[in-house]
């Protein structure tokens, strides 16, 4: 689960740095798809069949595998999880939101699915809600560097770039070498025209393997 959650943060709140191939994540999934069709009834395979979807962004092919999965498990945490994302990709947020919930019934203290509640109230257009439930997500896991980034994500959303760069300073300082954290410092540093400190982001991007030419466009912005 932290994996794909990983990538549903990149999604909704990090910039592309550089395309991705999918070949080996369509392959994945036919591998997947040809198992399945020798065991249909399998949950695992359904649930690892829907797990490429999602990575592919095939949030139609992925709910329907995780409502077949739920018919059979109501309570499978990661089918609710996951179909929870999928509808928000699909506009479905009250589905979402009872999914997310419903998982909270379960594990009360369930990180992921508030995660996933406050994204969902941000996207909803619920943006005070949704800033006061990753507030006290931060509260409730001062560890976590993604509860960090994504309150940036909120707070870059709201023009409000001091405190987002605040927040992407300490998501940095618990995940160094997350490149999309530091992306996105990057791009609030030159917005706000601390030049020196965004090129010194810059040149830590290229130490870590991001290819210079992917960022040409920050580059420009140094001049």
């Amino acid at each position: 689960m932290r994996k794909i959650l990983f990538i549903i943060l990149l999604a909704l709140f990090t910039c592309n740095v550089y395309g991705q191939n999918n070949n080996p994540l369509r392959d994945s999934l036919d591998i997947a798809e040809k198992q399945l069709f020798l065991r249909p009834d399998s949950i695992d395979l359904r649930l690892k069949k829907a797990r490429w979807n999602i990575e592919l962004g095939e949030w139609g092919y992925a709910k329907d595998e995780y409502d077949y999965i739920l018919r059979h498990q109501p309570d499978n945490i990661a089918a609710l999880y996951f179909r929870a994302f999928a509808n928000t990709k699909l506009g479905r947020y009250g589905f979402a939101r009872q999914d997310y919930m419903n998982v909270l019934r379960q594990v009360p203290n369930n990180y992921e699915a508030k995660l996933g509640l406050a994204l969902l109230d941000d996207k909803d257009n619920k943006k005070t809600k949704a800033y006061d439930e990753i507030n006290l997500l931060v509260q409730a896991f001062p560890d976590s560097a993604s509860a960090y980034a994504v309150r940036a994500g909120m707070e870059k959303d709201r023009q409000m770039n001091y405190l987002a760069v605040y927040d992407y300073n300490e998501a940095i300082l618990r995940d160094p070498t997350n490149t999309d954290y530091i992306l996105n410092r990057a791009d609030l540093l030159l917005t706000l025209g601390n030049k020196e400190e965004a090129r010194r982001d810059l040149e830590l991007l290229v130490r870590l393997g991001i290819p210079r030419a992917s960022l040409v466009d920050y580059y420009k912005r140094l001049k």
